[in-house]
């Protein structure tokens, strides 16, 4: 495949930028990969497992938690509000964020925004386990 220009940021810094054959993202209509020569895009990421395709065949799955993704003149830009490389995300602790967020679920009682907010933080920690789960 032909390799094209990716750099992937979150407002903590550049965390990635070289080249890729394939970079997938949960777009906030559904999941997206974009490949060499891909039209001009500009697009809102939701909450999901992304991942890059390297050159030489490596693949690095990430958790992606909201941003935006744009593709201007063959070059891809990712903007992440969070962007976590598998290999950096603490399995047992996402399971222990599943696990608070589960019980604040079940006592039930919330307001409209605790409840929002729990469901967010459970939508999270089961991407976090998704990426580092085998």
């Amino acid at each position: 495949m032909k390799p094209f220009s990716l750099q992937i940021g979150t407002p903590d810094g550049l965390l990635f930028d070289g080249e890729v054959e394939r970079v997938k993202v949960r777009a906030v209509t559904g999941d997206l990969a974009i490949l060499a020569d891909h039209i001009n895009y500009v697009t809102a990421l939701g909450m999901g497992e992304a991942y890059i395709v390297l050159p030489d065949g490596t693949r690095r799955k990430a958790a992606c938690i909201g941003g935006m993704l744009s593709v201007m003149n063959g070059e891809c830009s990712v903007l992440a509000t969070t962007w976590e490389w598998a290999e950096d995300i603490d399995h047992q602790r996402a399971q222990e964020a599943k696990a608070r967020a589960e019980q604040m679920l079940a006592k039930g009682g919330l307001s409209d925004k605790e409840y929002m907010i729990a469901r967010a933080k459970l939508q999270r920690a089961l991407v976090r386990i998704g990426v580092t789960t085998p």
